[in-house]
Formats: C-alpha cells, sequence, structure tokens
C-alpha cells in the first residue's frame, strides 16, 4: 500500500504519511562497502567517547571546567553516531527503508540536538581558552565547575529548544507528494521539501537555524582565536608563547575536524557538488569527528595523557600486587 494512500488527516488540512522512505545510500555505487566503514567508525566511536568519559569520571584531577565540557562534548558525540548509524546499519541488514511519521520527527529532533550541543560544546571550549590565555590570573575566579556546568546546562536548553521549533513546524506541513527523503536520515530540508502546502516558515528556519547554531559559533571561535593570538604576542619568550600555544591545539584541531566539512558542503563548493557526492560529505562529516575527538585529546592534550599513565601504573601495582 502506498504510503499515500493510507494518510491521516488532521482538522482536514493537515496530509500526513503514516511512513517515509529514507533513500540512504541506495544511489551510491558498492554501498555495502560503504556501511561496512560506517560500522568501524560507529564501534571506535563509542570505544573512544566511553574512554573519555570513564577517565573524566574517575580522575579527580580532571574534575575541572575544562574537562566538564570535553565530558560533554564526549556525550554528544557518543549519541549523534548512536542517533545516526544503527538505524543506517538496520536498512543495509534487512533492506528496510521505511521510518514511521513519529519515529522520523524523533529522529530529526535527536540527530540535530546533539549535532547542535557539538557545535555548542566547542565554542564553551573556546571561551575557556580564552580567559585561560587571556586572563590567566582570574581564570579560577571566572571559570569555575560551578559557572560550566551553568553554562553547559544552557546550551542543551537553547538546543533543544531551537531543534524543537524546527520539528513543530514540520509537524504542521501536509505530504501530499513523494514521502521519499533524499538523505540518509530524516534531515530537516529533504523533509519539509516534499511538502504540498507553504513552506515559508520551514525556509526561514532552514537559513535561520544554521546561521545561529553553526556559523556564529564558528565566528565567536575566531574572535576567541584572534584575542588570543594578540594576547600570545605580548608574551616575552618565544618558549611561553609555544607552552600557551600548546593548550589549544587539540581544540583548534577539533574545530577543524567538526567545521571542514560544513564550510565545504554548505559553501560556494557545495553547490555544485553531485547529489552523492554531498550525501557522503555529510554523513562524514557528522559521523567522522565523533571517532575522532576522543584520539585528538588522548594524544594531544597533556593532563589526559598523564591521567592515563597515571590509571596503568594503577593498574600495573595491582596486578603485581594481586599475584604476589
Amino acid at each position: 500500500m502506498s504510503p499515500l494512500n493510507s494518510t491521516v488527516f488532521i482538522n482536514s488540512t493537515i496530509v500526513r504519511p503514516e511512513f517515509f522512505i529514507i533513500s540512504g545510500f541506495s544511489g551510491l555505487p558498492h554501498s555495502k562497502y560503504y556501511y561496512v566503514f560506517l560500522c568501524f567508525v560507529y564501534a571506535l566511536s563509542v570505544l573512544g567517547n566511553a574512554f573519555i568519559m570513564f577517565m573524566i569520571y574517575t580522575d579527580h584531577c580532571l574534575h575541572s571546567p575544562k574537562y566538564i565540557a570535553v565530558f560533554n562534548l564526549a556525550v554528544a558525540d557518543l549519541c549523534v553516531s548512536t542517533a545516526l548509524v544503527p538505524p543506517l546499519i538496520d536498512t543495509f541488514l534487512f533492506k528496510s527503508q521505511l521510518i514511521s511519521y513519529e519515529a522520523c520527527l524523533s529522529n530529526m529532533f535527536f540527530v540535530f540536538l546533539f549535532l547542535i550541543m557539538q557545535s555548542f560544546t566547542l565554542t564553551v571550549l573556546s571561551y575557556d581558552r580564552l580567559v585561560a590565555i587571556c586572563f590567566p590570573l582570574r581564570y579560577n575566579e571566572i571559570v569555575t565547575n560551578k559557572s560550566m556546568l551553568v553554562i553547559t546546562a544552557i546550551t542543551w536548553i537553547i538546543a533543544g529548544l531551537a531543534i524543537l521549533i524546527a520539528v513543530i513546524f514540520i509537524s504542521t506541513l501536509s505530504f501530499c507528494k513523494s514521502v521519499v527523503i533524499n538523505s540518509y536520515f530524516c534531515d530537516h530540508g529533504p523533509t519539509f521539501r516534499l511538502a504540498c502546502n507553504d513552506n515559508t516558515p520551514n525556509y526561514v528556519i532552514s537559513w535561520s537555524h544554521p546561521a545561529l547554531i553553526f556559523w556564529l559559533p564558528l565566528l565567536f571561535i575566531i574572535c576567541t582565536y584572534i584575542s588570543i593570538a594578540r594576547a600570545l604576542l605580548k608574551i616575552a619568550t618565544a618558549s611561553e608563547r609555544l607552552k600557551a600555544l600548546k593548550t589549544c591545539t587539540s581544540h583548534l584541531i577539533l574545530v577543524g575536524i567538526y567545521y571542514f566539512p560544513i564550510c565545504l558542503t554548505y559553501g560556494a563548493i557545495g553547490s555544485t557538488m553531485h547529489q552523492n557526492a554531498r550525501i557522503i560529505n555529510t554523513s562524514l562529516g557528522t559521523i567522522l569527528p565523533s571517532m575522532l575527538n576522543p584520539i585528538v585529546y588522548s594524544l594531544k592534550t597533556e593532563e589526559f595523557t598523564e591521567s592515563i599513565k597515571k590509571q596503568y601504573r594503577r593498574k600495573k601495582i595491582h596486578i603485581t600486587v594481586r599475584n604476589k
């Protein structure tokens, strides 16, 4: 039965399909290899982010404002990859591309919620670095565990409200055309473009929300590092400058990993991309950061590296004592 033949009418104006069809990667040649690759990326994402959260939770030396934000980033990374990859694997294994109307809206809400939180958390981390380098003597006074928890809670509320508004406007649309979503999840843009009634509010959201939740945070991060660069120029010796800059390297790498695919997809190059290339680039841009972020923090952050070494030494001593 066609989903358009089994619709639900609300107030005789809104037509809602029973289900949508997620086209996914069906148009890509050799897509099965890409699904296997996504399985590998997802496994590493789960292990890496779970490890980051475990280390921060168990090591009291990492109970600092900066690592509250890092813990929050790990949560967002783990959740966004879980919201995206398992449904794709389910589609690949069972050849079912159907998703119910309600499940589609839920998928849209949670995927974008966690993507927004990745953006916001990177912004919070840039604020942390700004205060640490530009106002080092007041850092412990300005950035406390309590203030970081409050900031984190506020970002979750803003992110939740922003995507909730988008989902509510989607729910007001009538879908009397195609029900095939040309994406690998219930993406906002490809979904609202299927509607046959007034789309103006959703078009406004599709332009305003990215500006507020992606481009504005990126602008803040750029301004932050301009201020940091000016502060570093005032430091007397090159070795002190390098030492201060090293505290920013992990964050700069994370920003590049997260924002480069977004700029590529939605910038000037994105408009000329083939549809298949655009889908692959978007999927990699949403999934790869979740895998790479834990690796970057494990290898590029001195405090975290020392924490890993300390945990290893404790484990080694415990095993030695037990064997005796």
